[in-house]
């Protein structure tokens, strides 16, 4: 029976063939174009809600300007923080489903390694953990570095500033290497707005302010008072920026030295248990039982996790350490 099972199937697919053929039937493209027009709508109908999803946020948040303190509203702040920081071309709601997607496919992946699909959730959770903890770890270093150019301007602008701020920014504007591109572009729009646009300078400081961030605070508030109470010998104020970066750079330096060597000993742990887990692999037996056996699924599982969760763990760690900072 399964031999005349087999020939059938065998004579149908042949004659099939042969008829396509001497028709020309193109079924390869028909099928093609039948699986991307069901992948474009499938596309289409998550972008159209996730669309209505970040409408309804975004009206939400009018109604309610509240910030939420729970695990989903900081889980949101902290996404949200990512996009600006990398210039991701993403909303929130994309991104999560993007995520989701990942977490998924991931899921899946893991389910044919570890043929049990309560440790391939339990791997997948671990990475995903992992992943958000390399962006927060790379966030903190962009905002370090930018940090840094905030301060060298400052360093520039203050001496300059006993002729006012706007021909202070100007003057150091001037020369193009003084000022990195990335920054570059708040201080053109700054003085645009004043001269150009109609902006009063306490109106256009407040918006170079909010490109800039907090470590722009103190100059831009005392830039404020300068200009519209300037006094013979007030431009001093500006002098103790200038101080207070000198003493912000000696501690950076510190803590940048407390994160370096917090994460070269965790590298140097990771090194050490691929190395004797390779080390491990090349015996036949060992192989077979961690690749193989329940057991040995259960192994590999906890060493990943744990891996993963150190990692969080030391990320963790040096933002608070960093919050402490600024605090």
């Amino acid at each position: 029976m399964d031999f005349k099972l087999l020939l059938s199937l065998a004579v149908g697919a042949s004659s099939f063939f042969v008829m396509s053929s001497i028709w020309e039937l193109n079924y390869k493209e028909d099928i093609k174009k039948f699986l991307f027009l069901i992948l474009d709508g499938i596309i289409e109908n998550i972008n159209n809600y996730n669309v209505k999803k970040h409408i309804h946020r975004l009206k939400k948040a009018r109604i309610n300007p509240q910030e939420k303190r729970n695990i989903i509203a900081n889980y949101n702040r902290m996404v949200e923080k990512f996009i600006m920081d990398f210039n991701l071309p993403f909303t929130l709601e994309s991104f999560n489903t993007l995520v989701i997607s990942i977490f998924c496919f991931s899921i899946a992946i893991f389910v044919l390694f570890l043929e049990n699909i309560s440790l391939a959730v339990m791997v997948s959770v671990a990475l995903l953990v992992a992943g958000f903890s390399f962006f927060s770890m790379k966030s903190r270093i962009l905002k370090s570095i930018k940090i840094q150019q905030i301060m060298e301007v400052e360093d520039l602008i203050c001496p300059l500033a006993r002729d006012g701020v706007l021909n202070a920014i100007k003057k150091v504007l001037e020369s193009r290497e003084y000022i990195p591109s990335n920054i570059r572009i708040y201080f053109e729009q700054f003085v645009d707005n004043c001269e150009y646009y109609g902006y009063s300078f306490k109106q256009a400081m407040e918006i170079l302010n909010k490109q800039l961030g907090r470590k722009f605070d103190n100059f831009a508030k005392k830039a404020i008072i300068f200009e519209y109470n300037e006094r013979k010998g007030m431009a001093d104020i500006f002098l103790d920026i200038v101080d207070e970066n000198a003493a912000l750079r000696e501690i950076n330096i510190k803590k940048n030295m407390i994160f370096k060597k917090m994460n070269r000993d965790f590298l140097l742990k990771l090194c050490i248990v691929v190395i004797f887990f390779a080390y491990m692999m090349s015996f036949k037996d060992i192989r077979t039982f961690f690749l193989t056996s329940q057991l040995g699924r259960v192994i590999n599982t906890f060493v990943i996790v744990s891996i993963c969760l150190t990692f969080a763990r030391i990320q963790s760690l040096q933002n608070d350490i960093e919050d402490n900072f600024k605090e």
